[in-house]
């Protein structure tokens, strides 16, 4: 299950976690952005244990999306020992290319 994170628990939840952390930085009135939420929730209940997904909205969180520089949503950024490993923005990838990407970090 992804996890909402806001700006208090950003440290706790995704720079100090033990696994990956993919963040997808997301906003309500973003089409392409619930989108491919239902995706995320499905990978996130599969990858269980392996690598963590939390959400962070643009909107009510604008420090963040401004530390990592997001200019367009939806942006996904995988974090691997308190750093930023790598990023995809959009939703044009399917399903299988995410998990594909995201065990590529998992290992």
């Amino acid at each position: 299950m992804t996890t909402q994170v806001n700006e208090a628990q950003f440290s706790d939840e995704v720079l100090n976690a033990q696994v990956p952390v993919l963040v997808d930085f997301w906003a309500e009135w973003c089409g392409p952005c619930k989108a491919i939420a239902p995706v995320l929730e499905e990978i996130s209940s599969e990858m269980d244990g392996k690598v963590k997904i939390v959400k962070v909205n643009v909107d009510e969180n604008p420090n963040i999306a401004a530390q990592y520089g997001i200019r367009s949503i939806p942006t996904m950024i995988l974090f691997k020992d308190g750093a930023a490993a790598d990023m995809k923005i959009g939703a044009g990838e399917p399903k299988a290319g995410l998990v594909k990407w995201l065990e590529g970090h998992a290992a």
